[in-house]
């Protein structure tokens, strides 16, 4: 609850308001059944008259309408508070969630994430909404109905007073249970979002190897789990409203058996009765609307834990003080100085790499699958940080830049990066103050201008999700054009031209080093193809975390056997440009 009061405080005085003017409305129309009971047994009997009959039901009617106002306006304010608390909560949560270093989101998993920003919200909404609606008309139906009751009839008040403490009881014990039982919902639905989410991007695979139907498979599971869950919650809290339903109808059976037994003994009057039964309604209706609180508290109480545990996620990546790893005078521009690393802390994916790249020059990386090429390019980023030794931009280690400095410094194309539905323009300029001809020298190095001067629209054509409408080829190539757009001093190709064919990844590779743009860009290169690093100043081969070769092409043939058997068993040892 803490953390969504944090979020209600700007609207401290709105809710005030639309409190106060609910609370008027409530309380008019607590006066109603009793002004009823007025009328039925001092105006009729005693008075007589049509004309103070017709102006008290004017005077109800009037109460009536100025209680629907007031609510009214009251419901409104409470909507504008929830939508707009909300989409503060889902600003900062997205917001967190951006800036997440590597080993947060792979601890907290994209699919949870998503659920987070969507259905967690949601149910943190809802409940801000409702708790303004419910949270004082409510308990003040409750309170005054008992108190107006007492004082009209305390021996048939007793009734209520016997009852009302075991649906109490029921709803607190249901409660409890419910926070753990939709927590553990919430999880199934992080399940569920992931298996779709890997389904919906596998589309096409999953259709050319003829396995729907093991997909299906694979999602039923975790939706019959979601399903059980769902059940679980569902029943347990399914069980409050019979019960409470159960108990107030009986409360009411004992109410008109025993004021009917009053009635007959003069120790009542009718009127009473009928204003009994009205409060007795009203009681139990702002009783059920308290358990709804409370269950859509139990539900919004874990979301609300979700998502506080990513705003308020420590700051794994903090940008620390420049004596903590004071700035080296040498002559390589990147230099990684034994730099070990691990992604779950307990055997080093990455172990004692050291080499050193001066500016301008190019950095080719080389490996098999799972040989951590990536890693190097993620600790260069710094997505991740190191577990021992240091890495250098510049002379500075890394961890004493501030991010956004450090970041600027990048142009990046990766082989499973995103595009989105907008113009090419759009995609390659990415939100950055890039002008016009600078995109199209961009798509020009990257070989991409050619197919975009193709398309009717050219550079305007609109991207379907995902660019569905392109081919891969030429998706890897505005990915490239997007990370030289911006001259960047250091570019990053982590195998961002495997779609390609060896032609245009060849005259890749010569528009980028003929490009006057890209002169002082130092470039690091992460490739399977030994002629996407041969030109490299330095190429380093890796081999399950370690270096095993490093040299520029002439040398690893003559010294790395490994690199020697990946370039005969490519280009049979030689190589055509």
């Amino acid at each position: 609850m803490k953390f969504m009061i944090r979020y209600l405080k700007p609207f401290a005085a709105s809710m005030l308001a639309g409190l106060l003017i609910k609370t008027v409305g409530t309380l008019i129309e607590l006066a109603l059944p009793y002004i009823l009971s007025y009328i039925l047994d001092e105006i009729v009997p005693h008075d007589g008259r049509l004309s103070m009959i017709v102006a008290w039901g004017f005077g109800m009617i009037f109460c009536a309408l100025v209680a629907l106002v007031c609510n009214v306006k009251a419901n409104r304010m409470a909507s504008r508070v929830a939508r707009d608390s909300a989409r503060q909560i889902r600003h900062d949560l997205f917001s967190r969630t951006m800036t997440l270093s590597g080993r947060q989101i792979d601890a907290f998993t994209i699919p949870s994430l998503e659920s987070r920003i969507t259905t967690d919200t949601y149910n943190v909404h809802n409940f801000i909404g409702r708790i303004q609606r419910l949270g004082v008309r409510a308990p003040l139906l409750l309170m005054g109905g008992i108190v107006v009751t007492l004082m009209m009839d305390p021996f048939l008040s007793l009734v209520m007073l016997g009852v009302l403490p075991v649906i109490f009881g029921v709803v607190y014990f249901v409660s409890m249970k419910g926070v753990r039982l939709y927590t553990n919902m919430q999880r199934s639905v992080d399940g569920m979002i992931r298996v779709v989410r890997e389904d919906v991007q596998g589309i096409r695979v999953i259709k050319a190897l003829s396995k729907v139907q093991h997909e299906h498979a694979r999602y039923d599971a975790v939706n019959k789990q979601l399903v059980r869950d769902e059940k679980k919650g569902s029943l347990t809290m399914g069980f409050v409203n019979p019960a409470m339903s159960l108990f107030m109808n009986l409360g009411i059976t004992f109410v008109v058996l025993l004021g009917a037994y009053r009635v007959m003994g003069a120790k009542t009057e009718p009127g009473v009765i009928v204003a009994f039964t009205q409060y007795f309604t009203m009681i139990s209706t702002a009783t059920l609307s308290i358990t709804r609180i409370f269950m859509m508290y139990t539900k919004s109480s874990a979301s609300a834990k979700r998502i506080q545990e990513v705003v308020d996620a420590p700051k794994d990546l903090a940008v620390l003080p420049p004596e903590t790893y004071p700035p080296r005078k040498e002559e390589g521009y990147i230099v990684f100085d034994d730099v070990c690393f691990s992604y779950n802390k307990k055997k080093d994916d990455l172990r004692h790499v050291s080499f050193s790249l001066s500016r301008g020059g190019t950095l080719g990386i080389i490996g098999a699958t799972g040989s951590c090429k990536t890693t190097i390019v993620s600790l260069l980023m710094r997505l991740y940080d190191v577990d021992a030794g240091s890495i250098r931009i510049g002379g500075r280690d890394v961890r004493t830049i501030p991010e956004d400095v450090l970041h600027e410094k990048f142009g990046v194309a990766l082989q499973n990066d995103f595009l989105y539905a907008d113009t090419i323009e759009e995609n390659i300029r990415f939100g950055r103050n890039i002008p016009h001809d600078m995109v199209v020298r961009a798509a020009e190095t990257a070989q991409a201008a050619e197919f975009i001067n193709a398309l009717p629209e050219g550079y305007a054509h609109v991207l379907a999700q995902k660019a569905a409408n392109l081919s891969g080829g030429q998706k890897q190539r505005l990915l490239i054009a997007r990370a030289l757009a911006a001259a960047p001093e250091i570019l990053i190709l982590d195998d961002s031209s495997s779609a390609l064919d060896y032609k245009t990844d060849a005259n890749l590779r010569c528009a980028i080093a003929e490009s006057d743009i890209l002169k002082n860009t130092t470039s690091v290169i992460v490739a399977q193809r030994v002629s996407s690093v041969m030109n490299s100043d330095v190429i380093l081969v890796l081999e399950e975390g370690e270096i095993i070769g490093m040299g520029d092409h002439e040398q690893l043939l003559r010294e790395c056997d490994v690199y020697r058997e990946i370039s005969a068993s490519q280009m049979g040892g030689s190589f055509v440009e």
